[in-house]
């Protein structure tokens, strides 16, 4: 954390566990107050969204009763975090009664759609919200109780009046240009106000509330640093840093002190689950650096993610991304033919359904999906029109993410020598000179990641560049 001094513009971002309860939130604080940040994006707390897309579950099948005790629940969580605040202080019956105020709103909501047995996406980003704008008033809470400084104030502010996005509720697409506007309008970055705000939420044009995504707290953030021009965003998590790979797959994984943009980019998109896929894209447009480190011990190094690293290994680390589907269209009219893969990739554009890995034959077309993709029935109807549809399901997607990977010879033989006796399904190779994707079993593929962190990286320095 050298890096970083009191006088840069920083925008932090805390999750779910970096708020789990008081003790933690007062970790966190003190780290904004070291830091000096100017915004503080945070997240539910710990595992409220799940229990919160549980309530709706249980609405929509008419299960009041277990809503009632989730309900209760939550509302138990929050205002044990709510006393223990205000014991620590003078008595904030503002705080208490905003509480109250949001557990009604939420209880009238729930019960809608316990009466309605249906909730619209618009309803379930409306009810998710709740997360982060609780858990944003007590840190901010926590902040003033932490925090004395005449010279600073400490604002919380509703995130969705600043990220700005369309209207599809659910996984909303941000409004960069309007964002930027409204950054500008409303957030000053003198030092004087220390703003917290909610990540994962936003506002479409009407005002309606919309959510980025799951994971889209430090997309959130990543927005924010981008529209303010900050000098560092800042993720803070349970874990320090970005590993070689998964630790509990693999007990020989190293941390990564340092790591390029378009590596941390490959290893977010193909499973690396301490980065949510599109948190780097803001900052990469305004080459912000990003630091990647614990709330539970501060000192650790942690990973800075920038433009370019020091070193460029070979094979800097290994991903994973379980419950793959492959889906196969096929159609003899493809032989010789113009316009079959648009008309494939259009029925996937039109849902909404990203694909990871594509080969082709003369007659076929195989990818890779997330295996949920497969109850979609409207989807694969679609793509029936255009040929035969077959799935197979139950395979992971192992990538290693490196450096020069296309320039290397000799690198496909060494995956394939060290993962002698495992099925690969499909491999995927040349579209980008930093990864090299295969599809194996679900069963297979923690063995194929040991086998292959042995051969690539080992017990080597990270930092080694590659031949």
């Amino acid at each position: 954390m050298s890096e970083i001094v009191s006088s840069k513009v920083i925008v932090s971002k805390f999750g779910g566990s970096s708020m789990a309860d008081h003790q933690s939130m007062i970790r966190s604080a003190n780290i904004v107050k070291e830091q000096n940040s100017t915004i503080v994006l945070v997240s539910a707390t710990y595992k409220t969204t799940d229990v919160l897309v549980s309530l709706i579950d249980n609405a929509q099948h008419g299960n009041w009763n277990e809503c009632e005790k989730t309900l209760f629940q939550l509302r138990e969580k929050h205002f044990e975090i709510c006393n223990s605040i205000t014991k620590a202080q003078d008595d904030n019956q503002v705080m208490a009664e905003q509480l109250r105020l949001f557990f009604n709103e939420l209880e009238t909501l729930s019960r809608g759609v316990f009466l309605l047995q249906e909730c619209s996406l618009r309803a379930k980003d409306q009810i998710l919200s709740f997360g982060e704008r609780i858990s944003s008033l007590l840190f901010s809470e926590v902040l003033k109780s932490e925090i004395i400084n005449p010279n600073k104030s400490i604002q919380l502010f509703d995130s969705r009046t600043i990220i700005k996005t369309d209207s599809h509720h659910g996984c909303a697409t941000p409004l960069i240009n309007q964002i930027q506007k409204l950054a500008e309008q409303n957030i000053n970055t003198d030092g004087s106000v220390m703003y917290v705000g909610q990540g994962f939420i936003g506002s479409d044009e009407t005002g309606a509330t919309t959510t980025l995504g799951r994971g889209g707290s430090d997309y959130s953030a990543s927005l924010l640093a981008e529209a303010i021009n900050a000098d560092i965003l800042e993720i803070w998590t349970d874990v320090a840093g970005i590993a070689t790979t998964d630790p509990r797959i693999c007990s020989e994984a190293l941390a990564i002190n340092e790591i390029s943009y378009d590596e941390a980019s490959e290893m977010a998109q193909y499973g690396a689950k301490v980065l949510h896929p599109t948190t780097l894209v803001p900052a990469m447009r305004k080459k912000i650096p990003v630091f990647v480190g614990s709330s539970y011990d501060k000192d650790k190094e942690g990973t800075w993610i920038k433009e370019k690293a020091d070193s460029s290994p070979l094979i800097r680390a290994i991903a994973k991304r379980s419950n793959q589907a492959m889906l196969m269209i096929r159609t003899p009219k493809m032989l010789n033919a113009f316009g079959f893969m648009s008309r494939i990739f259009n029925v996937f554009e039109k849902y909404r359904i990203s694909v990871d890995c594509v080969t082709t034959s003369e007659i076929s077309v195989a990818v890779t999906v997330e295996q949920t993709t497969i109850n979609n029935t409207k989807f694969l109807n679609e793509l029936r029109e255009i040929g035969e549809v077959q799935f197979e399901t139950g395979y992971a997607l192992v990538s290693l993410i490196g450096n020069y990977i296309t320039e290397t010879s000799g690198v496909a033989q060494n995956i394939f020598n060290s993962i002698e006796g495992l099925n690969v399904r499909m491999m995927c190779l040349g579209a980008s000179d930093y990864n090299f994707n295969i599809l194996v079993s679900d069963d297979d593929s923690e063995k194929a990641i040991q086998s292959l962190h042995n051969k690539f990286i080992g017990c080597c320095n990270e930092n080694s560049t590659a031949g």
